[in-house]
């Protein structure tokens, strides 16, 4: 039995160089688009601004400004749970950012491997 696909949808060899060179298309453009994101900074802040975080697109922390009066050397535990909080949500912008960015070019296309 043979399989009929819906016009527009044959398999000649045209139709198949032009998907080809579309995934080749998409791929290069999020390889371009990772490159930059890669050279993004972000910065985010926590506990009411007393802890900031710098980060990369490759999620890096730059730096890490801390107020100083948050700094309590009898409560070290809060200014861990802040630093923590800060870098998670650092972390998390970038996730953010870089999954917005290839949703437009791929449509929300997702190809396992490739994001």
């Amino acid at each position: 039995m043979k399989a009929r696909l819906p016009k527009g949808m044959g398999g000649g060899p045209g139709n198949m160089n032009s998907m080809l060179r579309q995934a080749q298309k998409m791929q290069e453009d999020m390889q371009t688009l990772q490159a930059e994101l890669d050279e993004k900074e972000y910065e985010v802040s926590a506990g009411g601004g007393v802890v900031k975080v710098k980060i990369n697109g490759k999620r890096e922390i730059l730096g890490i400004d801390i107020a100083e009066e948050v700094v309590d050397p009898d409560d070290i535990e809060t200014l861990s749970d802040i630093l923590v909080a800060a870098v998670n949500e650092a972390i998390k912008k970038v996730d953010d950012t870089n999954s917005a960015e290839m949703n437009k070019i791929t449509s929300g296309l997702n190809i396992p491997g490739i994001m």
